[in-house]
């Protein structure tokens, strides 16, 4: 387990977010204005442990943060499919979680409120809140990792869904009987425009004995299989034709994506977010152009912006932390997440105030 901590005075008011991912939980003190003034990272239980592990990890990384510090909630960012109540984590790929009461348990024992949130949510909150659609009251978030994950803010509203778990947009079918997806259905988008995408096309063209990847194999030490994404990313950065190739592709799939998301939301701005987004314009040009060519309409009407998402890897413990900061203060027998949902009226650090969450009368 690592910490770290930004030296400086006790502040109030602070909150810690927790971000659970497949391999770390990270956790962090966060101030109102997004600072994280401390941090823990570790590895996250083998998805064969009891669930009990998972929640003993959480509990032992807040209570290392909060020392020296007066938290008022816990917030966490979990990998999995959420309740709309921010309460039980029904599924999570990557951990021991089946419907798990994740917010009854840490809440037993840690004595804060806790809200449980979907990380793709979270991160999403953060970069709409605090990074880079701060102010703008329409954004899509699209994060590209190992799958595609995402999150919708309309009207300055995150939007979970009847059963809280809308977002999951990498599983929209975009070539009928196409790849085969984890999910069972086959030609999802995360089979052509996500980070695991991006590897397997690199090693599926070394693996051939293909000329164009000869900088690339040679760059894993002959060895396909030690290809990833950051290693096609870092050569196409130095001029590798293929690794740009490879970097076209993805970002063309990924432009026609979000050209179906703008006909189904019709949003302001579109956030990439993701470490595959290290590519910066390598990948975000060619999306834009694959996104004018693909918009309905195109031509006739006002075009979504595509930016990159600017909190980088702490953006889900950021959002996490800053949607539990909503939670009214713990009074023991109260259901806090429960408490709040009438009671959200929060205004927007950017240049131009807006209502954050939810409206009264709209569900947690």
């Amino acid at each position: 387990m690592v910490f770290t901590r930004t030296t400086g005075r006790r502040r109030r008011g602070l909150v810690i977010g927790i971000d659970i991912g497949g391999t770390k939980v990270a956790g962090g003190v966060v101030a109102p204005n997004g600072r994280v003034l401390a941090r823990v990272r570790t590895e996250t239980p083998d998805r064969s442990k009891s669930p009990e592990v998972v929640e003993d990890t959480i509990v032992g990384v807040v209570e290392q943060l909060r020392r020296g510090h007066r938290v008022r909630a816990v917030g966490v960012g979990a990998a999995g499919f959420v309740d709309e109540r921010r309460a039980n984590v029904l599924f999570a790929p990557h951990l021991s979680w089946r419907n798990e009461p994740l917010r009854e348990a840490l809440q037993d024992r840690l004595g804060l409120p806790v809200v449980v949130e979907n990380d793709a949510n979270a991160a999403a909150w953060a970069e709409t809140r605090l990074g880079a659609g701060r102010g703008v009251r329409d954004v899509v978030v699209v994060n590209l990792g190992t799958g595609i994950g995402g999150s919708i803010v309309i009207d300055g509203v995150l939007r979970r869904g009847r059963y809280g778990l809308a977002g999951e947009f990498g599983h929209m079918v975009v070539v009928p009987r196409g790849r085969r997806c984890e999910c069972g259905n086959r030609g999802c988008w995360e089979q052509y425009a996500s980070g695991n995408a991006l590897t397997r096309e690199a090693r599926e063209l070394a693996a051939a004995q293909s000329p164009m990847a000869s900088r690339l194999l040679e760059a894993a030490d002959g060895d396909p299989a030690r290809i990833t994404g950051p290693l096609v990313t870092a050569l196409a950065r130095e001029g590798d034709r293929t690794c740009v190739e490879l970097l076209e592709d993805m970002g063309a799939w990924l432009g026609a994506g979000l050209a179906n998301l703008a006909a189904a939301f019709d949003p302001e701005l579109f956030v990439i977010g993701g470490g595959v987004c290290e590519a910066d314009d390598l990948l975000l040009g060619p999306a834009r152009t694959h996104f004018r060519r693909a918009l309905t309409g195109r031509g006739h009407r006002p075009e979504a912006r595509i930016v990159r998402a600017a909190l980088g890897n702490e953006a889900g413990l950021i959002g996490a932390a800053d949607l539990a900061r909503l939670v009214p203060p713990y009074r023991g027998s109260r259901s806090p997440g429960e408490a709040v949902r009438s009671r959200f009226f929060l205004r927007s650090p950017g240049p131009r105030p807006h209502r954050s969450g939810m409206r009264a009368g709209d569900r947690l």
